[in-house]
């Protein structure tokens, strides 16, 4: 499932698959160190850095893979496991995000980690609900993402107001790329998939101009 999920993202980016997500995958929570046990969530990426060098981790629990093995995204994705579908597949957006730029010595804050994060998670879903029908443009996905969807106060803590910024920007861009694909056909795709890979590669703060230029 994480493969999968990597290489749909690596396809969508146009980014090398340097690394498996699978070989920094946990799924024990009495390996995460103390701090970070205490919290909840059912994903959490770790990162830390030593004498140049970076050391990544993601955790994810292990219901929600169990949940995914039994409801393949990949064959219907549908509501009864979007919201396992974007718990996962934001843990690899997170990774291959921070294994691309750190391949290109370039920081990263958590700003954009989870700006691009939103956006890979409504990307992604498109790309798989066109697929599984492609005669249906899936406009009720932006609602469920970007209104519907709440931010746990508890496990965001102190952290609320940055990620109701990254879920601001990301809305905006997703809306403005779901109008260059309305119109079905190879011309829209195209269109859409360049956009989102110079976005990619920008850093944080052309990424926010970018967006309140387009928007």
């Amino acid at each position: 499932m994480l493969q999968a999920l990597q290489s749909l993202l690596a396809g969508i980016y146009d980014v090398p698959l340097t690394h498996d997500v699978s070989d920094f995958l946990l799924t024990d929570r009495s390996r995460l160190p103390p701090a970070v046990r205490a919290n909840d969530s059912d994903e959490q990426v770790l990162v830390a850095e030593d004498d140049g060098t970076l050391w990544v981790s993601l955790y994810l629990e292990p219901a929600v893979l169990q949940r995914l093995a039994s409801a393949n995204p990949f064959e219907a994705l549908h509501a009864g496991n979007i919201a396992d579908y974007w718990t996962a597949l934001e843990g690899v957006s997170h990774f291959l995000y921070l294994a691309w730029n750190a391949s290109h010595d370039r920081s990263v804050t958590l700003l954009e980690l989870e700006l691009q994060g939103e956006i890979d998670k409504y990307v992604s879903s498109l790309w798989l609900l066109q697929e599984q029908n492609p005669n249906r443009f899936p406009v009720e996905l932006h609602h469920v993402l970007f209104e519907r969807t709440r931010v746990d106060t508890v496990l965001a803590g102190d952290r609320m107001e940055l990620y109701r910024r990254a879920s601001f920007y990301a809305e905006r861009f997703c809306r403005r790329l779901a109008r260059t694909l309305r119109p079905a056909g190879f011309n829209a795709q195209a269109a859409a998939i360049a956009e989102l890979r110079r976005f990619y590669r920008l850093g944080r703060e052309r990424k926010l101009q970018h967006i309140e230029r387009a928007a």
